[in-house]
């Protein structure tokens, strides 16, 4: 009995349940158009608005009760808000530029002003040099001595003619003035004095070469000792005790070291910068820095080089300088701004020129460089205004008239390098 009630039971609430979920529905008559033909199906199972069933449902929850106040939930309609575009950011470093001097390299060696053969002026056997190879030597200096040989007794003659052409000499002065007394007397015939004239005339001109010859041999005595007219190093050849020296044979090679010079090639396109008096600083291979001015530069290039030969004029007066060193000139010819910067900071624009991307008030901008020199902690470049900030990252990333988020890479801002 129990289980019959039980089962009734269950299929009352059941049917309740499935009654209320109708009623709580939409009946939908079709044929009448968008939005028309449909009525709430309580409404047509009760008419009344506050009928038993509809109160029911309403207290199930099954339908909501039209008595009740409604909520009002305003909705704000507002614009979506544009994002700010977001700027590129970069990393920027300060510069400032230094006057710095423009300078030409040249490639040579250090050679001596001068190299000079001291050679005898008369024939003979070198009986003594009196200097050896690499003794320095000064103006005026003997070098070697020639025997004399037969010179002395030369000498000897010579001196002996001279006494005996003045004796004759005197002779006919007398016999003229003798002449002239007696002619004046009527004691001689006045044809007779163009003879005693001719006497004293021959007289004078024996007098004459005498003297002359004798100063050749003494002349000649004198050139065995040679002497050397010039300063510096004696270099070979060098005559040798025994040698015979024939005239103009070479006794000893003197090498001017004081001023020292050095010669190198400049290329035909700095030729124009180079002046004659413009200082140079020369530095050789063995560690030596001396400066110099520049004292010539040729007016005609070499024909297989293109390149013009010029001259520095250094001050040896130590010594210190040898010949035939190879060494470098840097020669200044001017002077212009210029700054420091690392080489990682160059770029190419599209058309292939060389420059740095600046940042001047938060806008990018490519400018073109001139590189001058290299050294080991960066590149020397001219054209960039006096201070300047310069893209150190992200300078391919940016055009020219963007606007950029430029931040300095350390962290002191504005620090300047140089």
């Amino acid at each position: 009995m129990m289980r019959y009630i039980m089962s009734y039971g269950v299929a009352l609430i059941l049917l309740l349940l499935i009654a209320g979920w109708l009623a709580s529905g939409t009946l939908v008559q079709g044929g009448k158009g968008a939005g028309n033909g449909e009525q709430a199906i309580i409404d047509l199972i009760e008419v009344e608005e506050n009928g038993p069933v509809r109160r029911l449902f309403i207290s199930m929850g099954l339908i909501e009760d039209p008595n009740a106040p409604q909520e009002t939930v305003a909705v704000v309609e507002s614009e979506p808000a544009e994002e700010a575009p977001k700027l590129q950011s970069v990393r920027i470093a300060r510069f400032e530029s230094v006057i710095m001097p423009l300078e030409v390299d040249v490639r040579g060696q250090t050679n001596a002003i001068a190299r000079v053969s001291v050679r005898a002026e008369t024939s003979g056997i070198v009986k003594e040099v009196h200097v050896q190879k690499g003794a320095t030597v000064t103006p005026g200096d003997l070098l070697c001595s020639l025997d004399q040989g037969t010179r002395l007794a030369r000498l000897s003659q010579g001196e002996a003619a001279l006494a005996q052409a003045e004796a004759s000499l005197a002779q006919a002065k007398a016999d003229y003035e003798t002449n002239a007394s007696l002619r004046e007397k009527g004691l001689a015939a006045a044809n007779t004095a163009r003879q005693y004239e001719v006497n004293l005339t021959s007289a004078e001109a024996s007098v004459r070469a005498a003297i002359s010859s004798l100063d050749d041999i003494k002349n000649d005595l004198e050139k065995t000792h040679i002497y050397t007219q010039v300063g510096g190093v004696v270099q070979e050849p060098l005559a040798d005790a025994g040698d015979v020296l024939n005239n103009s044979g070479i006794c000893a090679t003197i090498v001017q070291m004081n001023p020292m010079l050095f010669a190198g090639k400049v290329a035909e396109a700095k030729v124009s910068a180079v002046k004659v008096g413009e200082p140079a600083t020369v530095t050789t291979v063995t560690g030596q820095s001396v400066q110099g001015v520049v004292r010539y530069v040729s007016p005609s290039a070499d024909r297989a080089t293109r390149a013009f030969e010029v001259e520095v004029e250094l001050d040896n007066s130590d010594g210190s300088l040898r010949d035939g060193v190879t060494s470098t000139a840097k020669i200044q010819v001017g002077a212009i701004p210029a700054h420091l910067i690392p080489q990682s900071v160059l770029t190419l624009k599209t058309d292939g020129t060389l420059g740095v991307r600046i940042v001047n008030e938060g806008i990018s901008k490519f400018v073109p460089v001139t590189i001058i020199t290299d050294q080991a902690d960066g590149i020397w470049v001219a054209g960039l205004p006096a201070q300047v900030d310069i893209i150190t990252l992200g300078q391919e990333y940016v055009t020219d008239g963007q606007q950029v988020d430029a931040a300095y890479a350390d962290a002191s801002s504005g620090e300047t390098s140089q």
